[in-house]
């Protein structure tokens, strides 16, 4: 189901005769220089700001005049109940997160509290997000460029989610070979996630992958140290660290933690960039998916049975079935002007 809905300008929020107001702001990294215009005119214009003692701390210097409303690290729903509260009694109110609110963020846990209380967008409460610079961003561009390719984040918190889910959602990134982030990857409780992290990524991936490990990017106490995955559970880490882990094509050179976008599989880097024999500027590789599809019916046609295919592919052989049954409609399309980087 599709539905199209319209969106009150974050300007016009608090000027519609609403009741109050909740802006869940999120602030970035830490250091005030990394905070949206958007972020410091919300606080700027609530009359209460809510948070985590932490985050509190670091928009200290914005919240003179203003009540302020510390909470414990496990207190997110009394923070978004507070923030209700405030609302309806007709108070503009900043619900802060560091980085993005809706990453790991205060956004989730409020609109639960919302509609729980029977909130609706047409609700004299206006709620706003304020996204911002999440940790995984910050961390990525203090150690390099890891992230120019696939990548996910997964949290080893497992206050709130069972741990064969966060083992399953492991073992498939690092069985895709996406550039993972790992969130709130250890604690004075939690020290044993962080190495069965490692040991599943080791099912997948080299002992030398390139991994960094950053605590409290662009804070006073930021330290940033790159490793290997097999030192990595060695090193200290924290639930200030994030932990970034590189797939099988990330590389570290002087001190810089990259992720290549692919280009070489289309140009040769070694003769100044020509495309590759059998390659096109602008349209998909050789090995995209029509090329793929190609060559996987060639393979059928010499002799390769199913389970061989998806052997050698790496792939489901109800989907290698599903694929080799699909009729061959779709016909190369001329390259739209959002491909011609590549």
């Amino acid at each position: 189901m599709t539905t199209d809905t319209s969106v009150t300008p974050p300007h016009d929020a608090g000027t519609t005769g609403a009741a109050g107001r909740i802006s869940l702001v999120g602030i970035g990294p830490g250091h005030t220089d990394h905070m949206t215009a958007r972020a410091r005119a919300a606080i700027a214009e609530a009359d209460v700001v809510v948070g985590y003692v932490t985050y509190i701390k670091l928009v200290a210097d914005l919240l003179e005049g203003k009540e302020v409303v510390r909470k414990g690290m496990t207190e997110e729903l009394d923070r978004a109940v507070h923030a209700l509260e405030a609302a309806r009694a007709g108070k503009k109110v900043a619900l802060i997160s560091s980085g993005d609110a809706g990453v790991y963020g205060m956004a989730g846990p409020t609109y639960e509290v919302l509609f729980q209380a029977g909130w609706t967008p047409e609700d004299d409460v206006a709620v706003e997000i304020v996204p911002g610079a999440s940790a995984i961003n910050a961390c990525a561009a203090l150690v390099g460029a890891p992230l120019t390719h696939d990548f996910c984040s997964i949290s080893l918190s497992d206050l709130l989610t069972p741990w064969p889910v966060i083992a399953r959602r492991l073992d498939a990134a690092a069985a895709a070979d996406f550039v993972v982030a790992l969130y709130n990857p250890k604690s004075g409780r939690r020290t044993r996630q962080i190495v069965e992290a490692q040991r599943l990524f080791l099912r997948h991936r080299r002992a030398d992958t390139p991994v960094a490990i950053v605590k409290s990017a662009y804070r006073r106490r930021q330290h940033i140290v790159h490793t290997t995955l097999d030192q990595m559970a060695e090193q200290e880490i924290g639930m200030l660290s994030t932990v970034l882990i590189g797939n099988s094509s990330t590389f570290l050179r002087v001190g810089l933690m990259v992720t290549p976008r692919g280009y070489a599989n289309k140009y040769d880097v070694d003769q100044g960039f020509e495309t590759r024999e059998g390659e096109k500027a602008g349209r998909s590789l050789s090995s995209g998916l029509l090329g793929w599809i190609e060559g996987l019916r060639a393979e059928q046609a010499a002799g390769a049975g199913l389970a061989e295919l998806a052997s050698r592919h790496r792939l489901p052989a109800d989907y290698i079935e599903q694929v080799l049954a699909a009729p061959d409609e779709h016909a190369p399309a001329e390259a739209s002007t959002e491909e011609t980087e590549a």
